[in-house]
């Protein structure tokens, strides 16, 4: 009964297979060999489960398979020709030349074995070559690197090529068996920068990708050397060796997807203890006196990127929960450094904010209460542990540590306001005579009062403060930092213009304050980002946001720090420009809520005078506004400022920003500044000149959700008008695709659907390949979707899209499927009214039936419609669109006789006789020739006879 079952499975796969349903089939083959032990059966089916592999693209396993065939019967020749294909896409060469000589010697006449044989023995021949010569130019370069007197123009030649062979993965791979580990350990010892840079740069490229070889580098160099390299005082060697541990990381982790096809990796059994050991060494220079701020910035960002979960569905948060148990008070100490203290340790402008960072991305992947409980124990415990009467240095440290942790997880930050003794000591230590005293208790104070029932307690409390230290300190430092306090305080209302602290006109005059600070560069970077941090809650009031574009010195002064190294200004000058350019979301104002809330005696929030309300869309309308925003005339007044201030290099330096401190929240904000750029198409040009094309892709693929959304609704926007070539140059417009395909929704507006279409139709008509990848990104679906909808111009959007895309192979088969309608659709769509779906329709249509005769006979079949459509084209007022469908009627007169007959009965043919008749002149050129060629053709069947 079991081998019935069994031969019936393999009669089952076989059909399977046939229908070209691959993994069915290997599964009833699978099936079918739990039930048979006859020897010719089992051999049959391992080798029609490699066929199945070699199928599927799973050559590794397809290689398995024939080899278990061939152990049954050695001389099974169509296993060790499966065998031989499977061996030769995963570049083992050697071997699949062996088997296929088998089969050669088993049948010599077969024309496919002589052939693959030549083909082999090319390729293997090819390999050698390559392989011989590779070895030999890395042992040149490598002479040459360790020669002491080689010349510094060789020198640097040799270490750029050898940086390159290690990026691909035949030079990594010779680099690494000629023992280039210890000779790259001796460029190391020479303690020369440039020599130093090129050897870690060539460890990464070895790392990058392969886990033993990963393993093999990290236990060679060993992880506390590449420690001590990133912990020197330079800053671009941390960065180097930064990057070095990433590749080690990723290649641990399995976060490299590449795949290396010919190589076989060793086993590594678990690199879980590798890179808990990664770990703690980056904890430990947290905290050493001996790492340059450089070396911590780059621990910080490590940690940053790699502890935390990346995607929240994983359920494992192990890492995290290890580095807040052995590791924060770690990162509280440099969260609570103070630069002006003794103690504190080398910083840079930066560490202070990513170690805030870190600290939000370890509390928001906590899972559950009690984890987080634990968390805010140990911050309590470190906070309430400085506190000294008598050290009022540990004081400093305490509300300095506050002060960070608000900067990161803020709900944490308020619990430990509430502390016994936090918001009395930041008062007392603002009344201190110590100038470094104020500076933390200020800063702490601005970073308290972001929540409004914070705000209210300072307001009653610490305004009165702030101005008498305001007045009587001499510190710029702290005068700047005291006016950043009394900006936060007099815009806690936000848009809100009934909530304004102050009296009208307080916010410009402090505005006013600010942009004289930001433009005074006698002051050193870190006082002057304070005045954009003021500028950034300031520009909520409509006055000062026209006034601040307005003063070109302080707006050029703003977009020049944004390009500094001091990365913590990103947030604050992204903030700024979302303000300026009033791209924030604002909640719909319903007026019977608001009258509602009126009758109950709540607060109505109220409007700036200036500010108007938005165009109002709904039912079929592409621009849709629910928000209330500054007029619009105002807007593009800033928006064309900020163009001419050259506002789109500075947004493209801050993208670029390889650190933590440009979080998710700031790409998004950089995303609404962009799109709300790019709103005026005479002004895309400009944007793509400055590199804006380039800046937004980043920001369509990595961030939060909406940011994503806003990024590719900009680079649509792009897409839609300007030539790819100059907007996206060389590989990058391949990365144009996938953001445009995710904005194809119908959760999104008509807008975004709109301008995504645009842009993915001027992408398809430059090249196939750009076709393909919008194939294998799976828009077809989409675009079709969108070729059904009510709205005239989504319509029209998608059908030329299509119209583009229907020149690719695939999307052709798409068409030629039976039990489809694809076609019809295309058909009928010709027959609508509007001129430009017109137009797009018959151009896929004459597309698809001059590809394939297959289709000439399905659109007579679709529609009974078809003739009387084909008619109305080639009569058509447009000459566009007569054309096109004179060329559909060629193509059904030029695929079959029969076809033609029918042409030649019906009213068509006097239409070919009138049109064939005109004068060709320049505009009708192509029409009446192509009507001629119609009747050329029929005269050749012999349907109808020239006339001299």
């Amino acid at each position: 009964m079991a081998e019935a079952e069994a031969a019936q499975l393999k009669e089952e796969g076989n059909r399977h297979f046939q229908l070209q349903d691959y993994k069915a089939a290997a599964k009833s083959y699978s099936q079918a060999l739990k039930l048979t032990k006859d020897k010719a059966l089992l051999a049959t089916l391992y080798r029609n489960l490699a066929a199945c592999g070699l199928k599927t693209e799973s050559y590794a396993q397809a290689a398995s398979d024939a080899s278990r065939a061939i152990d049954i019967n050695s001389s099974d020749i169509k296993a060790l020709y499966r065998r031989s294909q499977a061996l030769e896409h995963l570049g083992e060469l050697a071997q699949a030349f062996k088997d296929v000589q088998c089969c050669a010697t088993l049948e010599p006449q077969n024309p496919n074995f002589q052939e693959t044989l030549r083909r082999l023995n090319a390729s293997i021949q090819e390999k050698l070559r390559v392989q011989y010569s590779t070895d030999s130019r890395v042992q040149n370069m490598f002479e040459i690197l360790l020669d002491g007197n080689s010349e510094a123009d060789k020198l640097e030649k040799a270490a750029r090529n050898l940086i390159v062979l290690s990026r691909e993965e035949a030079g990594a791979e010779r680099i690494f068996q000629n023992y280039g580990v210890a000779l790259l350990l001796q460029l190391l010892d020479t303690k020369r920068p440039e020599l130093m840079l090129a050897a870690i740069r060539t460890l990464s490229g070895m790392s990058s990708g392969h886990r033993a070889r990963a393993t093999a580098i990290l236990h060679a160099v060993r992880i506390d050397r590449i420690c001590s390299l990133m912990a020197v005082e330079n800053e671009e060697l941390p960065l180097t060796v930064c990057n070095l541990l990433q590749a080690i990381i990723d290649a641990l982790s399995g976060e490299d997807k590449r795949e290396h096809r010919g190589t076989e990796e060793a086993l590594v059994l678990d690199t879980k203890k590798d890179r808990k050991q990664i770990t703690n060494h980056l904890l430990d220079m947290l905290v050493s006196k001996k790492v340059s701020g450089q070396g911590r910035d780059q621990a910080l960002n490590l940690l940053s990127k790699n502890v935390p979960r990346k995607d929240l569905a994983i359920h494992d948060n192990s890492h995290t929960i290890y580095v807040v148990d052995n590791g924060l008070r770690k990162i509280l100490k440099v969260v609570g450094q103070v630069p002006d203290l003794q103690s504190c340790l080398p910083l840079t402008d930066n560490t202070r904010m990513l170690a805030s960072i870190l600290i939000n991305k370890l509390y928001d992947d906590l899972r559950c209460d009690p984890e987080r409980d634990n968390f805010r124990k140990i911050c309590e415990e470190y906070i309430t542990g400085k506190f000294d009467p008598q050290d009022m240095d540990k004081n400093v440290i305490a509300i300095q540590t506050v002060s960070g942790i608000l900067q990161g997880p803020f709900d944490l930050g308020n619990q430990l306001l509430g502390l016994k003794g936090v918001m009395e000591m930041m008062v007392a230590l603002c009344s201190s005579e110590r100038e470094t005293d104020q500076l933390v208790a200020v800063e702490a104070l601005i970073h308290a009062s972001t929540k409004l029932s914070r705000a209210t307690f300072i307001i009653t409390n610490g305004v009165s403060l702030l101005k008498n230290i305001y007045k009587t300190t001499q510190n710029e430092k702290i005068k700047i930092r005291t006016l950043v306090g009394l900006c936060k305080l007099g815009s806690a209302g936000g848009t809100d213009y009934g909530l304004r602290q102050f009296a009208e006109g307080s916010t410009e005059k402090l505005a006013k304050h600010c942009r004289k600070w930001l433009c005074n560069t006698s002051t050193d970077t870190q006082t002057r980002r304070w005045a954009v941090e003021g500028l950034a809650y300031l520009t909520l009031d409509a006055d000062v946001k026209d006034d601040f574009v307005q003063d070109i010195p302080a707006l050029q002064a703003m977009l020049e720090l944004a390009k500094t190294p001091d990365k913590t200004i990103l947030y604050s000058v992204a903030t700024t420009l979302v303000n300026c350019t009033n791209s924030y979301d604002v909640k719909e104002v319903i007026p019977e809520l608001v009258q509602l809330a009126k009758f109950s005696k709540q607060h109505v929030p109220e409007e700036h005078p200036k500010v108007g309300k938005g165009m109002a869309g709904g039912g079929g309308e592409l621009y849709h506004r629910t928000a209330r925003e500054d007029k619009k005339d105002f807007v593009d007044k800033r928006v064309n400022r900020l163009l001419k201030a050259g506002v789109i290099s500075a947004l493209a330096c801050m993208v670029k920003a390889d650190n933590a401190i440009l979080t998710d929240q700031t790409k998004e904000l950089l995303a609404r500044v962009f799109l709300a750029l790019c709103d005026n198409p005479k002004d895309r040009g400009t944007i793509v000149a400055q590199g804006g094309g380039k800046a937004l892709i980043p920001l369509a693929l990595e961030g939060t959700d909406v940011g994503k959304v806003k990024a590719a609704h900009a680079l649509a926007k792009i897409a839609a008008v300007s030539n790819p070539d100059i907007a996206f140059p060389g590989e990058r417009v391949y990365e144009v695709v996938r953001p445009l395909v995710r904005l194809l929704d119908t959760q999104r507006d008509g807008l975004q659907n709109y301008e995504a279409l645009l842009g993915l139709t001027n992408l398809s008509a430059q090249s196939d390949k750009l076709r393909q990848k919008i194939f294998k990104e799976k828009a077809l679906p989409d675009i079709e979707n969108y070729m059904f909808e009510n709205h005239d111009q989504l319509r029209q959007a998608a059908t030329e899209c299509m119209c583009n895309m229907v020149v690719s192979k695939e999307v052709q088969e798409r068409f030629l499927a039976d039990g489809n309608d694809r076609l019809k659709l295309v058909v009928l769509l010709c027959g609508e009214d509007d001129d430009k779906l017109q137009n797009a329709a018959a151009g896929a249509l004459a597309m698809l039936t001059a590809a394939h005769k297959k289709l000439c006979f399905k659109m007579t079949q679709v529609t009974t419609q078809w003739l009387e459509i084909l008619q109305r084209l080639c009569l058509h007022d447009r000459l566009s669109v007569q054309h096109r469908g004179l060329v559909i009627a060629y193509n059904l007169v030029a695929a079959d006789a029969e076809l033609a007959k029918k042409l030649v009965e019906s009213e068509l043919m006097e239409i070919l006789t009138v049109v064939g008749k005109q004068e060709p002149d320049e505009k009708r050129a192509a029409v009446v020739q192509t009507a001629r060629e119609c009747l050329i053709k029929c005269i050749d069947y012999g349907f109808i006879k020239p006339v001299s």
